[in-house]
Formats: structure tokens, C-alpha cells, sequence
């Protein structure tokens, strides 16, 4: 993968054009997004956290009784995607459908132990690795459109990615968003030193634009209606790119994968949350009308606009393209200093590849 430019990959100085050593830089976003999780096993190494479980024995086909998982289900998503799609007979037991989502949280709730199976982007299990957890992804779900757009704070002029430079970006190295705005200004030839890289969490973007706190943060598609609804008078507006965040998947700590029973729960979960995805996709009426007025309160207009530029679910029987958009996406990381370089075959479980395609009909295999 080519260098995003020639200053962007300089060892000999990490500094941003704000004068922010990018080491301490990750340092505070580390701080800031993990602060509570890592607090609870500040003792232990990162040898110590990595899982010494064998994950290399076969699934078996059926979950032995009194097996449980905990299962992320971000704004109630995937419960009630079950729930309305009749999928809620499941072989084993849901301890707790835990409202969480942004990469950060996932990884936290995996070292104290609440949470069994994450929902994210491809970000999180490489930021995960460079913190030294070992988690393994375990499904796949290929997005070929955009799911993130780019919003200005209110009453700015700025109308393309190119218009980024010298201005204040919101940035979480360890979500999705990251990813989307590093592949943007590389798209445009920006180098991390023309910009100026905000260290935030995702929760945090709508309040430090709101406050004129930082120029652009990259919002989902699911929050941009709100948020010009209520600040595009006032001279907010949003930017599209064809920037798009490859892999949504499962993931799950290697403790839980080296569980023999909890394996199998994890293997028997894959199809149904295939499923699930298909049943919102094929439904979009329902789906408005269930999620997101009746529980996000927006308009069933606003909820249409969301959902005409949904993804159509795609579950790939092979891995391959994944991984290769996962080494990229480190390797991008890596060239800017966020992340220390490293392959990413050792994030996936390959016990599991192919689970999701099988659950589906060919359309939504690719």
C-alpha cells in the first residue's frame, strides 16, 4: 500500500501540525477511551491478557445445555431484529443483550469479562491487538457503500476533503470513523501533518461540533438527519465521500472462542445475526417503523433517508478480502504511528469462516 504521503511516514518526527507528539497523542486517546477498563487489570502485562486457550479444536455441532453468552446489541438492534425476524429461539442462553457499540467499550467490556460476542467495524480487533488483548473475528459482513459521512461544525465554508487541511478533525484511532477519515485524506493526498487529528470518542463528535470544538467529525448516516435538522439553518451541512469502512463483524475475546461450549454458542449465534440482517434489509417498512421512530424517535421520513442508503447484507464464504482490507487498514495505521505494524491473519478464526454465507440465499453471499 503506498504511503499517504512522504511526511506522513517520516520516523525521524511524529509531530502533528498542532505540535502533538503522536506518541502522547495516543497515549491520551487511550487514556481517555479506556481509562476504565484497563484500570480494572492495570497489573497485568500484555503477555498476561493475551488468551493461552487452544483455538484450534473443531466446533462442535450442537451447544451442551446451560451454555450462555453475552451478546452486544447496540440501541437494541440485534434483539429486536430477532424478536420481529422470529430468530429468538436460540440453542443456548442470552445472559445479557449489552446496549454497547463503540470499539472502546467493546474492548473494555472483554477484559472485565461482561461481554461475550461485539458488534464492530475492523478497527477495534487491531487496536484491540495493539493493547495487547487477543480477540478473534468470527463473521463478516461486507458494507460496499458509504455507512459514514463527514459534517461540519455550524457556519463553516468547508465543501470537500480537500478543505480539511489545517482544520480540527475529530478522530477515534480505535473506531470505524477513524478509519473512514484517514482513508479520506489519503484519497485526497492529505498527510497527517496537514491536518489537525482531535483525540475523541465517537459519543463525544456531535457535542464537540455542536460547540465548534472541532471542524468535522465523521457521523453514520443514522445520525445526520438529526443533527442538521437542528443545526443546518445555522450553517451546518455535510460532506459525502465514496470512503467506505469494508468489514461490520463479529468479534469475540479468545477466552470465549477457547470455551468448548461457548465455541459452539458463538458458531450457532453466526446464522441468526446473518439472518437478522437479511430480515431489517428485505423489511424496510417494518424496520422504520420498529427501530427507528418507535425506538430512536426519529420521522418516518427521516427514517426512510437512512435506510435507502443501507447496505445490502453481503457474507463472504471466503475471508480473504477481509483480511486484505484488514492489512491495509493496519498498515495504514502503522505508517501514520497510531498502531505498530503486524499481520493481521492472526486476528481471524478461521473455524468459523463461512457460517454466515451458509445461513444465507446466494444473493446475499459475495
Amino acid at each position: 500500500m503506498p504511503p499517504l504521503s512522504a511526511r506522513s511516514t517520516r520516523s525521524s518526527s511524529p509531530l502533528s501540525a498542532s505540535g502533538v507528539d503522536r506518541r502522547v497523542f495516543l497515549s491520551t486517546l487511550i487514556g481517555v477511551a479506556a481509562a476504565a477498563g484497563l484500570s480494572g487489570c492495570a497489573g497485568a502485562s500484555a503477555a498476561g491478557s493475551r488468551s493461552q486457550g487452544d483455538l484450534s479444536a473443531p466446533l462442535s455441532a450442537k451447544v451442551p445445555q446451560g451454555t450462555k453468552l453475552s451478546i452486544a446489541s447496540y440501541q437494541g438492534v440485534q434483539e429486536l431484529q430477532f424478536k420481529l425476524a422470529g430468530l429468538a429461539d436460540l440453542p443456548f442462553a442470552v445472559s445479557d443483550w449489552v446496549n454497547i457499540g463503540a470499539g472502546p467499550d467493546v474492548i473494555n467490556a472483554f477484559r472485565s469479562k461482561s461481554l461475550d460476542v461485539g458488534n464492530n467495524a475492523g478497527i477495534p480487533p487491531i487496536q484491540a491487538h495493539f493493547q495487547g488483548f487477543d480477540a478473534k473475528i468470527v463473521a463478516i459482513n461486507l458494507t460496499r457503500k458509504p455507512n459514514y459521512l463527514f459534517a461540519t461544525k455550524p457556519g463553516s465554508d468547508i465543501r470537500d476533503v480537500r478543505g480539511f487541511k489545517g482544520k480540527k478533525l475529530a478522530f477515534s484511532q480505535g473506531q470505524a470513523q477513524g478509519v473512514v477519515l484517514l482513508r479520506a485524506l489519503k484519497q485526497a493526498g492529505l498527510a497527517y501533518d496537514d491536518v489537525n487529528l482531535v483525540p475523541l470518542t465517537s459519543n463525544q463528535f456531535l457535542t464537540a461540533l455542536q460547540a465548534g470544538q472541532v471542524d468535522i467529525a465523521p457521523l453514520a448516516n443514522s445520525q445526520a438527519p438529526a443533527y442538521l435538522k437542528q443545526y443546518g439553518s445555522k450553517g451546518a451541512h455535510t460532506i459525502d465521500t465514496d470512503v467506505v469502512d469494508l468489514l461490520n463483524l463479529l468479534w469475540a475475546p479468545s477466552s470465549v472462542l477457547a470455551d468448548h461450549a461457548k465455541a459452539a454458542a458463538v458458531a450457532a449465534y453466526i446464522p441468526r445475526w446473518a439472518k437478522g440482517q437479511v430480515w431489517a434489509y428485505e423489511h424496510p417498512d417494518a424496520w422504520n417503523e420498529e427501530f427507528y421512530v418507535k425506538t430512536q424517535n426519529l420521522t418516518l421520513a427521516q427514517a426512510q433517508s437512512i435506510t435507502e442508503l443501507a447496505n445490502k447484507p453481503l457474507f463472504p464464504p471466503s475471508w480473504d478480502e477481509a483480511v486484505k482490507w484488514e492489512q491495509e487498514t493496519a498498515d495504514l495505521l502503522a505508517e501514520g504511528g497510531f498502531v505498530k505494524g503486524f499481520k493481521v491473519d492472526s486476528l481471524f478464526d478461521r473455524r468459523f469462516e463461512g457460517i454466515a454465507a451458509k445461513a444465507v440465499t446466494a444473493e446475499y453471499r459475495r
